[in-house]
C-alpha cells in the first residue's frame, strides 16, 4: 500500500475527493479542511494500493494538484486494516508488478544527479577495485562493486528512454561520463602513488591473474551478464526490492573494468587499457539495453492485465 499526503486548493478538494473515491483501491480517506498553511489548503490523506498507485497519480496530477499544492507518497511497509487488505483484493494485479512511474522517476532523479558525495562513491569504489585487480583478489572486487553507485544514472537514462525525459537523460548520462571519467582518472594517480610506495609494480598487473583477468578481457558471456544485470536491477527499482541490487553489484564488471583501465593507463599497458575499456563500455550497454527493454515490458504487461480487469465484469 500507499499513503498519499497532499495540501489540496480548497475549490479543487471536492473534485479530489471525488477522484479518490473512484479509483479502485484507495481507502482510508481524511480531509482536513483548512489545516495547510504554506501552501494554504485542506490537507487530504488516503491509502491506495500500489497497482492503482500510479492511475491515482495521473489524476491528481491533471487537477494540478503538484502545481498549485503538493503531493506526499510513502510506502507503508506493515498495516493491520480490513479494508486496506479489501482495496488491495480489489485492485487490479499485483502489487510487484505494478511501476509507480512517478516514484521511479523520483528516485532515479536522486541517484543520477553529479555531486560530491556521488564522485567521491565512485573514486572510492574504483580504488577499491584497482587493489583487487592488481592483488588478484576477487573479495576487494565485490567490495568495490557494491560501492559503486553507477547503477543509479544507468537506471535513470532507461527510466529517461521509456518516459521520454530529456533532461534526466542528460543529467543521468552526464553523471554516469563524468563519474567514470573523474574515477579514472583518480585511480591512475592512486596507482602512481601505490608503485612509488613499491605496493604496486607492473609485474603484478602482467601476471596471470585467474580471479580477475576477466576484466579486461570481454567475451559474449560479458555481455549476456550486462543483460542480466539490467532486467534484475530494474526489477529491484519498480518493486521496491532493494535487495536485488545485490546480485546486480556482484554481477557487473563496470567498476572492476574502469579500475583496470586506470591501473594499466598508469603502466602504460594500453593493451590492457583499451580491453578494460571495451568491457565497461560493453557492460553499461548491455545494462541500458537491458532495462529499457524491461520498462517497456513492464508497461506493456501491466496495460495488458488492466485491460483484461476492465473487461472483466463485476458481479
Amino acid at each position: 500500500m500507499l499513503h498519499l499526503r497532499m495540501i489540496v486548493p480548497p475549490d479543487r478538494t471536492p473534485a479530489v475527493v471525488e477522484l479518490i473515491e473512484s479509483t479502485v483501491g484507495t481507502t482510508h480517506l481524511v480531509v482536513l479542511p483548512g489545516t495547510a498553511r504554506n501552501p494554504a489548503g485542506d490537507v487530504v490523506m488516503c491509502d491506495v494500493a500500489r497497482e492503482a498507485g500510479h492511475e491515482l497519480l495521473n489524476g491528481l496530477r491533471g487537477l494540478r494538484i503538484d502545481q498549485d499544492g503538493s503531493i506526499a507518497v510513502d510506502d507503508i511497509d506493515f498495516s493491520l486494516s480490513r479494508r486496506a487488505d479489501a482495496a488491495e483484493k480489489e485492485a487490479p494485479g499485483e502489487p510487484a508488478d505494478a511501476v509507480i512511474w512517478e516514484q521511479l522517476a523520483g528516485a532515479t532523479h536522486e541517484e543520477s544527479t553529479l555531486s560530491i558525495t556521488y564522485s567521491a562513491f565512485m573514486i572510492l569504489a574504483t580504488m577499491i577495485a584497482a587493489c583487487g585487480v592488481v592483488l588478484d583478489n576477487a573479495i576487494l572486487i565485490v567490495g568495490a562493486m557494491a560501492v559503486g553507485p553507477e547503477f543509479g544514472p544507468l537506471a535513470g537514462v532507461c527510466t529517461a528512454v521509456v518516459q521520454r525525459a530529456p533532461r534526466l537523460a542528460a543529467r543521468s548520462l552526464i553523471a554516469l561520463l563524468v563519474g567514470f571519467a573523474v574515477a579514472i582518472v583518480a585511480t591512475t594517480m592512486f596507482s602512481l602513488g601505490m608503485d612509488a610506495l613499491d605496493l604496486f609494480s607492473k609485474e603484478q598487473l602482467d601476471s596471470d591473474r585467474p580471479n580477475t583477468s576477466f576484466v579486461w578481457q570481454p567475451d559474449p558471456f560479458s555481455f549476456v551478464v550486462a543483460l542480466l544485470a539490467g532486467v534484475a536491477g530494474m526489477l529491484s527499482l519498480t518493486s521496491s526490492k532493494s535487495g536485488a541490487l545485490v546480485g546486480v553489484a556482484i554481477s557487473v564488471t563496470t567498476i572492476p573494468a574502469g579500475a583496470n583501465a586506470a591501473v594499466a593507463l598508469s603502466y602504460g599497458d594500453l593493451g590492457q587499457m583499451w580491453g578494460s575499456v571495451e568491457q565497461l563500455l560493453l557492460n553499461l550497454g548491455g545494462i541500458m539495453l537491458a532495462g529499457v527493454l524491461t520498462l517497456y515490458g513492464q508497461k506493456l504487461l501491466w496495460r495488458t492485465q488492466r485491460g483484461r480487469w476492465r473487461r472483466t465484469p463485476t458481479s
